[in-house]
């Protein structure tokens, strides 16, 4: 296999490493494994700003959930996840959907993929507007409106619905997590939400 012109035989994954049966776990890593292919390689991420709209499809509320950030501290973020191995992006943007919001969410996935913006996190602060310590993420976001029974699930510790007034609010955007108020302020302006 070739990568950015270096030569390297062509191996199977070590299990020590990966510590994943592929049978059982397709698309799945370890921690260890996570945490090695972050060093390395960039990881594709699926991000979603949930919204609610009325009958004409205007924008009448923006979900933020509220999580513990890395650094102990409480922040604003956007539903996200990775896209796993062999997984289309509609089923990646679906799974993270009911992983964060819920299975009566009732997410409506644009009929066309196509994100309303790629956003790429660097692991050096200041390269970017957005910064994940962690790793190089590229994530695909999207704008998906939910009309169902939003109930925040795994990490999350609850979904706030605000107006775009609110949304666009200096504090809330200061207040989300790895910059990515910047993101909020995009997806805003591509709805034309912003007052």
């Amino acid at each position: 296999m070739t990568l950015f012109g270096a030569h390297e035989p062509e191996r199977e994954p070590n299990p020590e490493v990966f510590g994943v049966d592929a049978q059982a776990s397709p698309g799945w890593l370890s921690q260890e494994g996570l945490a090695e292919t972050r060093g390395r390689v960039p990881i594709l991420y699926v991000e979603a700003v949930p919204v609610r709209v009325d009958h004409l499809g205007q924008v009448e509320k923006v979900g933020l959930l509220l999580r513990g950030s890395m650094d102990g501290r409480m922040s604003r973020s956007f539903v996200s996840g990775r896209v796993l191995l062999g997984e289309t992006v509609r089923r990646a943007l679906l799974r993270n959907l009911e992983k964060d919001l819920g299975p009566a969410a009732f997410p409506r996935i644009p009929a066309s993929p196509v994100p309303f913006t790629v956003a790429e996190y660097l692991p050096l602060p200041g390269v970017t507007p957005l910064h994940d310590p962690r790793q190089h993420a590229v994530s695909l976001v999207y704008v998906v409106s939910v009309t169902g029974d939003c109930q925040p699930r795994q990490d999350a510790l609850e979904l706030t619905w605000l107006t775009p007034a609110e949304a666009s609010a200096p504090e809330v955007l200061a207040d989300m997590e790895g910059g990515r108020g910047v993101l909020l302020t995009q997806a805003l302006a591509h709805l034309n939400a912003l007052g």
